[in-house]
């Protein structure tokens, strides 16, 4: 069964996120003494697994404000279904091994058609393959207005994601450059790219042919325009409204 979902944040804290203390799952705020929990880097599909499997209980989050207007879902099986499921399950297999014990031989007698008229060429049939290749983007995150690696001090922290991927990379920030292998399919016409650094984030779309893929690596820069790594963050008390 499908459960679809919306977060909310009725009430933002204000304390600032990055003079927190760091851990594995966010950060720990000193203020309310709780940990605030950093789901902004996270793609659709964790949030929804992560609020799955901590549902009930009191979450302080970090999220981009984007998340805030996403509708979630997860999929979820009830314990009752599994156990109809089991029952089925053991009912067939007994019904099979008592029909199969009281089956007595039988006697049959094959009858040969007549030859007939037979056809005889090649097979034409549909195969719709979703060839999947592990490659390698390399490249630069670069400045649209200055060609040149984003400011450090401006811009702290900037990791880079491709698709889905579990992988992240850190950008090198005094070069802008990066290396992450990515999962692709041959028949993709795009990279869906996502840009995370402390407060800032930014997912868009690049072209991607897999003609431009080279033993198993793509050379890709990464143009970012003035204004497209936006700084939207919202923390506070997690919210979930349930449809």
């Amino acid at each position: 069964m499908k459960k679809k979902f919306t977060l909310a944040i009725a009430s933002p804290c204000s304390e600032n996120f990055n003079k927190m203390i760091p851990n594995a799952t966010g950060s720990f705020c000193n203020s309310c003494a709780k940990n605030v929990i950093d789901l902004s880097k996270k793609s659709n599909a964790e949030v929804a697994k992560f609020i799955a499997e901590t549902k009930d209980t009191n979450i302080c989050a970090r999220l981009r404000a984007a998340q805030l207007d996403h509708e979630f879902e997860h999929h979820q099986t009830s314990g009752i279904n599994k156990l109809k499921y089991a029952a089925v399950a053991a009912s067939l297999l007994l019904a099979s091994n008592v029909s199969g014990q009281e089956k007595t031989s039988v006697k049959t007698e094959i009858v040969s058609p007549k030859p007939g008229k037979h056809l005889m060429g090649k097979v034409a049939y549909h195969h719709n393959v979703r060839e999947e290749l592990l490659i390698t983007v390399k490249g630069k995150l670069l400045d649209a207005t200055t060609n040149k690696p984003f400011a450090r001090k401006n811009y702290p922290n900037l990791e880079l994601r491709i698709n889905d991927s579990e992988n992240t990379y850190r950008i090198n920030a005094k070069t802008g450059e990066f290396s992450i292998a990515v999962k692709v399919l041959k028949s993709s016409k795009s990279l869906i790219v996502t840009i995370t650094g402390d407060d800032y984030y930014l997912s868009k779309e690049i072209p991607f042919a897999i003609e431009s893929v080279k033993n198993n690596i793509l050379v890709q820069d990464i143009i970012v325009g003035e204004g497209e790594l936006t700084k939207i963050m919202i923390a506070g008390g997690l919210g979930i409204n349930y449809k």
